[in-house]
């Protein structure tokens, strides 16, 4: 299990008073949430802390920028989500609480507030932790991909930033902003419109952010492949392992076409080839099976690559 330094104990002691507290005769869902403070601001999202005052009790409420309140797509699209992290119900995926509209009419949902640390802020300080604790990450998050993928989810932005582990030792896989679904007719899903891939042009307005997400997309992916499947989700696992395992994304760069150039053609260096500490070969190998940029040449399965990791690849 991972420690981390221990953060603000936020945990609140329970009275009566308020277990007890009767609720209103007439309940109105606009005045449910009190005391909002910001946890994030996303791409186009707004997360927050409040109360919810009917179950007494913290959770995170997330919504859109109020720029992006009016745009049709954006507001599917955070319907998608909602309704995709509810239905996932895993214990490596973010319980989701209630979905609704606030006073003026705008989507919002809630969800679990967990108070822990991104597998980025790990990262930042790899060398404390040992290969069999980050490769526990890695399969946590396999398994909740192995779950989405039987259900027809693809996740489609897999990335250290995406992935929480808590006070507990849980890990969980956020942000289905992006995911993917079929439609149960398969000649919609060819022709679906309404629900552009994620734009990796130049409309895109924060180019950091970018970056950041294109380092672990899949070559299927950089070039909006209709057949995309959940193969392009192992790729994007196997570039997360992979800086786990060095210190180094796959690719890197300074120019945001040159890194998509790389994804497209280059194959990275080994493991092996970062540092003083020898990668395991069954690792190695694994990390390079993810990575290949035909999908046909990567694990089949989510779940492959998790009986991998937890293969005695230590001895």
């Amino acid at each position: 299990m991972l420690h981390f330094p221990q953060r603000k104990n936020l945990t609140q002691q329970l009275y009566a008073d308020e277990t007890d507290a009767p609720l209103p005769e007439t309940l109105n869902p606009s005045i449910r949430y009190a005391y909002f403070s910001t946890i994030a601001t996303g791409g186009k999202s707004l997360i927050q802390s409040c109360r919810d005052l009917y179950l007494r009790r913290t959770v995170c409420y997330k919504t859109l920028k109020p720029e992006f309140r009016h745009d049709p797509i954006e507001n599917t699209r955070l319907l998608r989500e909602a309704r995709i992290s509810a239905m996932l119900q895993h214990p490596n995926t973010m319980p989701t609480y209630e979905i609704g509209r606030d006073n003026r009419g705008h989507y919002f949902f809630t969800m679990k507030l967990v108070h822990g640390y991104t597998f980025r802020e790990l990262l930042n300080y790899r060398q404390r932790y040992d290969f069999s604790q980050l490769m526990n990450v890695i399969a946590q998050v396999g398994n909740a991909l192995g779950y989405a993928h039987s259900v027809g989810v693809l996740h489609r932005d897999i990335k250290p930033d995406n992935i929480l582990i808590g006070p507990y030792g849980e890990v969980l896989l956020l942000d289905w902003g992006l995911a993917k679904v079929w439609h149960s007719d398969d000649a919609a899903a060819s022709s679906d419109a309404t629900m552009p891939d994620l734009d990796i042009g130049v409309s895109m307005t924060s180019a950091g952010k970018l970056q950041g997400s294109v380092m672990y997309m899949s070559p299927e992916q950089v070039d909006r492949e209709a057949s995309i499947d959940f193969r392009s989700d192992i790729y994007s696992l196997g570039a997360v392992m992979y800086e786990a395992l060095t210190g180094h994304t796959p690719f890197s760069g300074e120019l945001v076409r040159k890194i998509l150039d790389d994804v497209r053609e280059k194959v990275p260096d080994v493991p092996s080839h970062f540092g003083s500490i020898k990668v395991p070969k069954v690792l190695s190998d694994l990390t390079m099976r993810c990575l290949s940029k035909n999908p046909e040449d990567r694990p089949d399965s989510a779940e492959e690559v998790v009986r991998i990791i937890q293969h005695n690849w230590a001895s």
